[in-house]
């Protein structure tokens, strides 16, 4: 096989795997649970061969496959990756991986069709990370709604599971019409819709202001930007622990790869004229989502809205149009990618034991449940960004990066995260010290061998990155410089 198809078969196996289950008779859970956890692993496997056989000294597309998917029109169907989405499509794979170990327990009758839909979206979110060509990014960018939509929509845990599902499915795919209608127009001005093609296409300033705004209506919806983040404490609060680790994981980064991909590099003059936009509504949300997150008595939705002011981070170090800003947003969505679904994580393990998400009931753990214990402080900690976690590395270059260019802005995103230190730690404080709480709760379980080998590589990619980012930064260097040059 030469080494350019391996993109592509990274992208079919989750595919393939998924027809296999569906030719499985559902009396075979535990050959399903198998197959299911193979076909996520050679996924894995493929995608960390990609980043051996990536190099890391151009910022030029790798792996590169065409098909002439209707050449009558100019249009291709065309897959590569650089450094900016290798790393994604690595967070991808493992943390569906992840989400397949997290179900294992599910069960017997509803495990077959819920695996098949972890793996299709792990297929739709491969191309969404892969592909160069406007049209097909945006065919999977909203593809990713059908399987999510049912993830939360059957498999939801409480009762407004049909009401959350629906709430995302429209919420989303409205804020992507006039996404669709921006790539018309683009296609109908210009002829084609490559991606590479269009980055060196000079748009008239009024255009890229018309053009940028169609794509931040839909962008804004999926990271989610305040006002649109209504959508998501819901989403996450109705979906099983499962789906909201890839929510939270990797469906909400695919707003900020959208930035990186179209918005900045396609209309670099629009995004200058929007940046106080951006900056107003992300120092918005850091301090808003912060103090909600404070009030909030759902365990659940204190990581939702958790969620919302750290992605207002990560929007501020996308556009402060300098390498050091790129880079600490393009690190810090990994990172929060990792310690959001750990947190997730840890949340669905107490909701498994106790079915009660509710704050209250909970305190004293650490004298009954040490390791759940131990890994909540850790995750806690790297949630915060405190020295030696990724969020600590991608935080400080964000605010290098963005002290560049607005100095006062730089004050009030650091300002939040003195209250995200203050919502982390009172939330750990409330779960696992204090006295135990033996009139809501009286059986305790400490984290089983299967929970521990989830939660501990989980740990180790959080310290890796912390103490050791040079190994990532390689990578996404070229190609956030090469992102950096349409600004100067």
């Amino acid at each position: 096989m030469q080494i350019t198809n391996l993109l592509l078969l990274t992208s079919l196996i989750p595919l393939c795997s998924a027809l296999l289950l569906i030719l499985i008779p559902g009396t075979y859970s535990t050959f399903i649970r198998n197959t299911a956890f193979i076909g996520a692993q050679l996924t894995f496997i493929c995608s960390i061969l990609l980043w051996l056989c990536f190099e890391s000294k151009t910022s030029l597309f790798q792996f590169v496959y065409t098909i002439n998917w209707f050449p009558l029109y100019n249009i291709y169907y065309t897959v590569g990756i650089d450094g900016i989405s290798l790393f994604f499509i690595i967070l991808t794979t493992w943390l569906i991986t992840v989400c397949i170990l997290i179900s294992w327990n599910m069960p017997n009758n509803q495990i077959k069709e819920y695996l098949i839909c972890f793996l299709i979206l792990e297929a739709i979110l491969i191309q969404v990370f892969c592909v160069l060509d406007v049209l097909f990014f945006y065919i999977f960018f909203e593809s990713v709604l059908i399987p999510m939509f049912l993830i939360i929509g059957v498999w939801g845990s409480r009762e407004r599971k049909i009401r959350a599902a629906y709430q995302f499915f429209i919420y989303t795919l409205a804020g992507s019409l006039l996404m669709l209608l921006a790539i018309l127009v683009i296609y109908f001005q210009h002829g084609t819709t490559d991606i590479q093609t269009l980055w060196n296409v000079n748009f008239d300033i009024q255009t890229q202001i018309l053009l940028w705004l169609s794509f931040f209506a839909s962008l804004a919806v999926k990271i989610p930007m305040v006002p649109f983040h209504i959508w998501l404490p819901e989403a996450h609060a109705e979906a099983p622990t499962a789906g909201s680790v890839i929510l939270a994981g990797v469906l909400l980064k695919m707003g900020g790869y959208g930035f990186l991909r179209f918005s900045l590099p396609m209309f670099p003059e629009a995004s200058l004229y929007f940046a106080p936009l951006i900056y107003l509504l992300s120092i918005i949300a850091a301090l808003y989502a912060s103090l909600t997150t404070i009030r909030q008595v759902d365990l659940k939705k204190i990581i939702a809205y958790s969620s919302v002011s750290h992605m207002g981070f990560v929007t501020l170090g996308l556009f402060s149009f300098n390498s050091q800003g790129i880079e600490g947003s393009i690190v810090l969505m990994l990172s929060h990618g990792l310690v959001s679904s750990a947190l997730f994580l840890c949340v669905g393990i107490l909701y498994d034991r106790h079915k009660t998400r509710l704050l209250k009931y909970y305190g004293g753990l650490v004298q009954v449940m040490p390791i759940f214990s131990f890994f909540l402080l850790f995750f806690t900690f790297s949630n915060i960004g405190f020295p030696g976690t990724s969020s600590f590395v991608g935080e400080l270059l964000v605010l290098i990066g963005l002290f560049q260019f607005s100095p006062i802005s730089t004050f009030l995103s650091a300002f939040s995260m003195i209250l995200g230190a203050g919502y982390s730690i009172w939330l750990f404080n409330r779960i696992c010290f204090g006295s135990l709480k033996l009139q809501y709760i009286t059986n305790f379980q400490d984290i089983s061998r299967r929970e521990f080998f989830i939660l501990c590589p989980l740990s180790i990619f959080i310290l890796w990155m912390g103490i050791y980012p040079e190994i990532f930064m390689n990578v996404i260097h070229c190609s956030s410089y090469n992102l950096v040059t349409y600004f100067n």
